[in-house]
């Protein structure tokens, strides 16, 4: 059976780091991509990881170049291409010059992988998911961001930090638009099925819905150059898998909505069943009317930045 064929759309810290972790889970073999002007560092990043092979035990071909050709036939295609943010630089303030970058990508994409999956991770991320949408002229549920996936591990971490206990028996859910409109829903966050509102007080559980919805900045001012990039890799991962193991698993991710929620034209943070398909279906859940407005404020948002992308 011939292996799955995986593209990584740049090779800066998210791209390097995805590319890592998909070589070490042997999902298929991985091709990273970068602009012309890197010359021979993608090809040079590829080969380090390739011969971490033999030390970890995976059999994954790995491969880099700065031209769309050897892409050709991949099964997903994982965009992670843009500036990042910088402090005190707004993932907004980065719109015009990434959706630049994302179309120009996406058209190279659509060219030589026309039947593949788009998970888009540039940001500002739901804006960037419309830019390839209407790009690539692919089909919805083939055209997806990476967001709540990695919102909702934040939220699990601080979490399991504050109730002492493993990760592992820890879910959240985070809807809505990446940034600082999201919506992490306690309601549907759980602690071995048990609901996180039995553990903690209302005033420390919002204290940590804060914290989420300020997850990535946190690490930017942190770090002070660049921004996060191991759970962002960590969490296209779980994507990329979720698709080509045919999992049907239910995360959150950007999807174009189409009505959902009473949403229209925009792509949020929604809860998705993952599968070969792509997105095989958008999961409804019944929300309060307060977070009903939550994520309908989150929606604008999203529609006003989206709306004021030039050339959209």
């Amino acid at each position: 059976m011939a292996r799955k064929k995986i593209t990584v759309v740049g090779a800066g810290n998210v791209g390097a780091t995805l590319v890592q972790r998909l070589a070490e889970k042997e999902l298929g073999d991985v091709v990273v991509v970068d602009i012309p002007q890197t010359e021979g560092m993608p090809a040079g990043k590829a080969l380090d990881i390739m011969q971490s092979g033999p030390l970890y035990g995976y059999d994954t071909f790995v491969s880099g170049t700065t031209e769309y050709a050897p892409t050709a036939d991949s099964d997903i295609v994982v965009i992670t291409a843009g500036v990042p943010r910088k402090t005190g630089m707004s993932r907004d303030d980065l719109l015009n010059t990434n959706a630049g970058i994302v179309r120009s990508v996406t058209e190279q994409v659509a060219k030589y992988s026309p039947r593949c999956i788009l998970i888009i991770v540039s940001n500002p991320l739901d804006a960037m998911c419309l830019v390839a949408l209407r790009t690539s002229r692919f089909p919805k549920h083939r055209v997806m961001g990476m967001a709540g996936v990695l919102d909702s591990a934040r939220m699990r971490t601080f979490l399991a930090q504050e109730l002492k206990v493993s990760v592992e028996n820890v879910h959240a859910m985070v809807l809505g638009g990446h940034g600082d409109t999201m919506v992490p829903l306690p309601r549907f966050s759980t602690v071995a099925g048990i609901p996180v509102t039995e553990f903690i007080s209302s005033d420390k559980l919002e204290s940590i819905i804060q914290r989420t919805r300020d997850g990535g900045a946190e690490i930017v001012k942190l770090l002070k150059t660049g921004s996060a990039y191991y759970a962002p890799a960590a969490s296209a991962t779980e994507m990329v898998e979720a698709i080509l193991k045919d999992k049907r698993k239910i995360l959150p991710c950007a999807a174009y909505l189409e009505g959902e929620y009473g949403i229209r034209g925009v792509f949020v943070g929604v809860p998705v069943k993952l599968g070969s398909d792509g997105i095989e279906e958008i999961i409804q859940l019944k929300l309060t009317p307060e977070e009903k407005a939550a994520l309908q404020k989150s929606a604008s948002a999203v529609s006003e930045l989206s709306q004021a992308i030039k050339g959209s």
